[in-house]
Formats: C-alpha cells, sequence, structure tokens
C-alpha cells in the first residue's frame, strides 16, 4: 500500500490516505503507530505532505562502496551515524532553502532510501527488523559541504540540519510492496540531468542490520525516520563540484516509491 499524508482542503488538519492517484486519496483513520483502518472514503488531494513527521531522523554517512571511493573515504567497520533536526523535513514540491543567516554556497543533493520505524525498537536482532519497519519513503539529505567539512569540526548534524534540508515523500510504503529493500534502484537528477542513478545492492550495511546496530541498549521511537546512505555521484565529487543553486530542481526517486521534487531558492 502507498500511504499520503495530505491536505484535504483548506483549513482542514492532516490526514493520512490510501494513494489512490495524484490528487485523490482514501481517507485512514487511526493512528499509523497504532490502530488505523482504511475507510474506503475518497478525498481530494489539495496539498501533498511529506508522510511523516519524525521523532528523530538517523542518518548513516558512507554506506555504499561506491560512494565511499569517490569521496576518499575507507569502508567503514561500522555505520556512520549521525543527526538531523526533525524540522529540517520538507514537503514534496516545497523549496530547498538555501541557508543565508549561516552563509553556504556548497549546498548538495543526496537521494536516499528512508526506512520508518511503525513502533519503537530497542536491542532488535537484524533477523526480526524488518518487522519494526512500517514503510520505506525517498529523501533527500541535502547537505551544506562546507558546513560539514571545515565549519563544525567535522560534526555533520549542524550541516544537514537546516531547515528544509530533509524533504521526504512523496509517499509511504509498506513493506509488502518492497519485501526486499536491499534490491531497489534509486537516483537524482538535477534539472532534468541524471547525477546519481544506482541500487541498494550496493549498501555497506543494509536495513536489518542499521536496524539491529542502531537500535542497541538504545530506544527508537516509533516513527523514527533512518536514512540509509546515499550512492555515489554527489556533488561534491564533481570536477568542478556541481552546488545546488536558486532556479534549480531537484528530483530524487527510488523504485516502488516514486519522485520527490523540490525547486531551490
Amino acid at each position: 500500500m502507498k500511504i499520503v499524508r495530505y491536505l484535504p482542503s483548506p483549513g482542514e488538519p492532516p490526514r493520512w490516505g490510501r494513494w489512490i492517484e495524484p490528487n485523490l486519496a482514501e481517507r485512514i483513520d487511526g493512528d499509523l503507530f497504532g490502530d488505523w483502518s482504511v475507510t474506503g472514503r475518497r478525498e481530494p488531494i489539495q496539498k501533498l505532505l511529506a508522510p511523516i513527521q519524525p521523532p528523530a531522523i538517523l542518518g548513516i554517512g558512507l554506506n555504499y562502496r561506491r560512494h565511499a571511493e569517490e569521496t576518499g573515504g575507507k569502508v567503514p567497520e561500522w555505520p556512520v551515524l549521525f543527526l538531523k533536526n526533525p524540522a529540517s523535513v520538507q514537503n514534496p514540491g516545497n523549496p530547498i532553502v538555501i541557508p543565508r543567516s549561516l552563509p553556504t554556497e556548497e549546498v548538495d543533493y543526496e537521494c536516499e532510501l528512508a526506512v520508518v520505524l511503525g513502533r519503537s525498537a530497542r536491542n532488535v536482532p537484524a533477523d526480526r527488523a524488518l518487522e519494526f519497519v512500517l514503510g520505506y519513503t525517498a529523501a533527500n539529505d541535502v547537505s551544506a559541504r562546507d558546513w560539514q567539512m571545515r565549519r563544525s569540526g567535522r560534526q555533520w548534524c549542524r550541516a544537514k540540519s537546516f531547515d528544509t534540508f530533509c524533504p521526504l515523500g512523496p509517499c509511504l510504503v509498506t513493506p509488502d510492496e518492497i519485501p526486499d529493500p536491499g534490491k531497489l534502484r534509486l537516483g537524482t537528477r538535477l534539472n532534468g540531468e541524471t547525477v546519481q542513478d544506482w541500487t541498494t545492492s550496493d549498501l555497506i550495511f543494509d536495513v536489518p542490520s542499521l536496524i539491529e546496530f542502531l537500535s542497541a541498549d538504545t530506544t527508537l521511537l516509533a516513527g523514527t525516520v533512518i536514512l540509509t546512505g546515499t550512492p555515489h555521484g554527489v556533488g561534491m565529487a564533481r570536477q568542478p563540484p556541481l552546488w545546488l543553486k536558486p532556479g534549480d530542481v531537484v528530483t530524487v526517486w527510488v523504485d516502488g516509491v516514486g519522485e520527490l521534487t523540490n525547486p531551490v531558492v
């Protein structure tokens, strides 16, 4: 099932629904992290929203072999964890805003498969990890490379937590439609040109092993989003570097999930 979060009309609160077509959903009643049901009542989608408002966003760096190679990094022995501010989430179609209070001219794109947990998890073994997954969506882990590499003591959180730096969407796809998240193609188009195109089979740490690692002695709350890493082709690794600029349009996509498009301002 493809689940969307949306506004049915001006003044109405956000709702979840089963995605029927771009402007139409079948309303879901209840709580996606508890009891819920598809009602059969169809509603227009006036505005498509990010499918989740997460309590936490956990990102994994250098998790594709080819991406580690292009950045000159070693293949990590353990997953490389960073955090993004949950307030960095952006809706499909809404702009990625280049920061100006803390100026940056090196804003990069990163297509990623995002995993959403459906219930709280702690000390989950890899062989049971997918039982905790509510669904999958596409993410753009937007990153200000100058703040990531030179201005924050090489701590990544500042560079990746600016407002609008985590577009999510367009929908949340339940695991019955993606039985193996390790066999998905994903990519990025910048102004219509393909700049990333690879598969999750190149992941160094797959989804079950990430959930096992992240939940070890650590409670992951229901709704937590895990960004599983980006493949090669990022802007900072190109010669010359390819940075996002006002007027650009960036689309990230994941097979089985769909396309997530945002303009840059």
